[in-house]
Formats: structure tokens, sequence, C-alpha cells
């Protein structure tokens, strides 16, 4: 079973990628990933904050409003509960490039422009195949329009591909006005693919303590279907290669993704949960599932379930959406 893909210009074996996780942290992990068939790996990232603590655009942004409630200083990390700092990061490319022969996707994450960019040119130089760019950067200031927050995004993409030549992928939440608009717009701009969707990790309050508690809620399969949904409707109308990240468990699942469009399907929860060995699993279920089904490649698959021919998706996921309501009161009824 042929179960190539091209994600941004790599030739990849096969869909199945780990995503930014704990998992590549260590090396012995990363090689036991590519024993059990991932075709490429998303290093964990390297924040803005590790490189620029002292940036004062950054500090503005992360704590405006802290000083009203001094409990809100909870939210953010001291500098020393990161990963890892910038130079052991960039060793770590290198060391991933030496061990394996599978593309290492380096992580880079932040929310300004600035000196903290030029590692992205270093984390090329390292080895890293491609990069991933996460703008994680949730607006709450009522006073700051969509359009400046949208600029920031594509401030930042430009600065980081001015620096490199290699692929770069924009891994984005779905909280825009108009996502169909923003991803194309990042694309004219030079976004090479897109992964969807980040996952904000909402803390919760511990009321005998007073305090913030951040917490990682890991995904699950229902949580699959916004990242199916936008990737359905979006694979004809971009160039750019998508991934799909968040709620891919099963088989089922990352087959789902690629038949909506997807070129990769992104790991990660179900990993954690289940070990670095279980995408073998997951790869194994692929093939006997195109094979039941009497493809020759996986190529055949892509797209095949994709909105392509909806000439209206919008009123195509208005019509369903009300379908779904009444199927579900008439259930209810019976």
């Amino acid at each position: 079973m042929d179960l190539s893909t091209t994600y941004m210009g790599l030739k990849l074996k096969n869909p199945l990628v780990p995503s930014a996780s704990p998992l590549s942290k260590e090396l012995g992990t990363i090689k036991k990933l590519e024993d059990a068939g991932a075709s490429a790996v998303v290093l964990y990232s390297l924040f803005e904050e590790q490189v620029s603590f002292e940036q004062e655009e950054l500090n503005y942004f992360l704590t405006r409003g802290t000083e009203s409630f001094a409990e809100a200083l909870s939210y953010f990390p001291e500098e020393e509960d990161y990963n890892s700092g910038p130079e052991e990061y960039l060793e770590h490319i290198r060391q991933a490039k030496e061990s394996t022969d599978i593309p290492i996707i380096a992580s880079l994450n932040g929310v300004s422009t600035g000196g903290w960019i030029e590692y992205a040119k270093k984390m090329v130089q390292a080895g890293a195949d491609a990069l991933e760019l996460n703008v994680y950067f949730l607006a709450t200031d009522s006073n700051t329009d969509s359009q400046t927050i949208e600029a920031r995004y594509r401030s930042v993409l430009k600065a980081v591909k001015e620096s490199v030549t290699v692929p770069v992928a924009m891994k984005l939440s779905p909280a825009f006005s108009s996502l169909a608009n923003m991803l194309r717009i990042l694309e004219d701009d030079g976004a090479d693919g897109f992964v969807l969707f980040n996952r904000f990790y909402q803390p919760d309050l511990n009321l005998e303590e007073l305090e913030v508690t951040p917490g990682v809620v890991l995904s699950t399969s229902k949580d699959l279907r916004l990242p199916l949904r936008w990737i359905a409707i979006m694979s004809d109308k971009l160039k750019s290669s998508l991934a799909g990240s968040t709620g891919i468990h099963t088989a089922t699942d990352a087959l789902k993704m690629v038949a909506a469009g997807a070129d990769v399907a992104q790991l990660c929860a179900v990993l954690l949960n289940n070990g670095p060995d279980y995408l073998e699993t997951i790869l194994r279920e692929m093939e006997s599932w195109l094979e039941k089904k009497e493809y020759k490649s996986l190529a055949q698959l892509k797209g095949s379930m994709s909105q392509k021919s909806v000439a209206e998706p919008g009123a195509f996921e208005r019509a369903n959406y009300m379908k779904a309501l009444n199927e579900f009161r008439t259930e209810k009824t019976l």
C-alpha cells in the first residue's frame, strides 16, 4: 500500500506526524517514533519568552492588567519552568537530525516581532527541515480590533519567512471572524502550510488557594470535527499544505482527515496516552482499511470527501446545521 504524501514540499512515507509535545524532548523517544513509522516529527516549541524575556513589547502583552489582581500573575510560569534554553534547543535539533532519517520540523512559538525571530534562521542552520510557527495569542483587550490582531500574525510570519528558506507552516486557532479569508491572506504572505488547529489550554481556578491552576486537557476523537470541517472547506481553495491536528486518535480519525483533504495527520494525545509504539498500530490499521476498500494508494482517498464540489460551502454548512438540529429533536421526541 502506497501511503506516501507531500507536506510543504517534503516527501513523506505516510501522513502520520507526531505534533509538538513532550514526546520530542528525548532523542530516544524520537527514534522510537521513527521506528514505529512516523514520517516526520515536530519538535516541542521554543518560546519567544525563552529568547527575549526582557523585551518590552512582549512584557506589555503578557502582563497588562495584572497589576490590578496579584493572583493573575500566577498565569505566567517562571523562566526556568520552560522546556530548555535556546541553545539547548538548537543542539537538540542537531542531535535529532544526526540520529534519524526523517524530516525534523522545529516549532517556534511567539506573539511579537523582534530579535527572537533570529532563532528561526539558527534552527535551519542546526538542521531543521521546516518550521512550524505557532502564534499563540489570546486577544483580551477590548480596545484592540480584529485588523490589529490579524496584522500581528502577518508580521510575525513575514519576519520568519524573510529569515529562512525552508518551508514554514502556521499553526492557528479557529478564533478568526473570517478564517477562510485569514488563511488566504497568510498564504499570500508566504505560508507554505497550515496546522489546524491549536488547542488553547484554558486554566481553572482553585477557590481554596485563590490561585489559577493551569492544566492540560488532552483531546478525544470528538474534537476531530472542528479541524475536519475546515480542512474539508479549504483544502481545494488553498495551494498551501494542510495538517489536521487535534482529535486524531485512531486510524479512522487519520483517514477522515485525509479524505477531507489534509496532507498529514498530526498525533499527540493518543501517543501521550499509549506511548510512541502505538503509532505503528494506527499505521497498520490504516493500511488494512485501504486494502479492504481496494484503494491502490492513499492519494486516491485524499480530498474525496472535501467540499470542492460545493458551490457555496456556507450555505451547505447551514443546511447541515438545520438538518442536525431537526434530527436531534426528532430522536429525543421518539
